[in-house]
């Protein structure tokens, strides 16, 4: 009995780990399955109510872009909080498969999806100015410093708000003279910050 009892409590603890849920906005409880795969990071949702707090009045409106977007946790409670569109980019198919299928879930018609390297995707398509950009790749791979030099080709609006979550014993590549923290906050073994882009 007790032997079922802890896998029953495991697979319920597996299920629970496979879902994600919004916070806030149009689909606030919302929960939507996420991909099982290796490496998959959602961000928690303290991490989250505290970042959507920070920008709350800039969502209503925004074009919007979650470049590394795994589960999609970040780019989602923008749509739900108003944000007008949103590119969701990673290079998993089946992260972005899931993905694609979670907005078909909610009825989403103002977002798209790209399974591609998000490096690729800034240098190779024409850019479109976004307001908000999410940031939050795999750790301990080196993205950031090939991201952000990336995104000074024409992908930020003026007044941008871009969003970094990392590994807190990274340093944080070099940044544009031109971008301004305006916020920042640890949570366990991240470190997550908040910049303004100004032209």
């Amino acid at each position: 009995m007790k032997k079922n009892a802890l896998n029953n409590a495991s697979n319920k603890s597996k299920a629970k780990a496979s879902k994600l849920r919004i916070i806030a906005g149009e689909w606030r409880s919302r929960q939507l399955p996420i991909p099982d795969i290796e490496g998959l990071r959602p961000t928690p949702d303290r991490v989250r109510e505290t970042l959507f707090n920070w920008i709350n009045h800039q969502i209503p409106g925004a074009v919007c872009g979650d470049l590394f977007c795994g589960s999609g946790a970040l780019g989602l409670e923008a749509l739900s909080r108003g944000a007008k569109h949103l590119t969701f980019v990673d290079n998993s198919r089946v992260v972005s498969q899931q993905m694609t299928a979670n907005l078909s879930t909610l009825g989403a018609t103002n977002a798209n999806v790209i399974a591609q390297n998000a490096a690729v995707f800034l240098d190779t398509v024409t850019p479109h100015a976004m307001d908000i950009v999410f940031l939050d790749p795999p750790f301990r791979k080196g993205w950031l410093g090939q991201i952000i030099p990336l995104l000074e080709k024409g992908w930020l609006a003026d007044r941008a708000l871009v969003y970094i979550e990392m590994e807190k014993e990274a340093p944080l590549p070099e940044l544009p003279m031109h971008w301004s923290l305006i916020k920042e906050k640890n949570a366990g073994q991240l470190v997550y910050r908040l910049f303004e882009v100004s032209k």
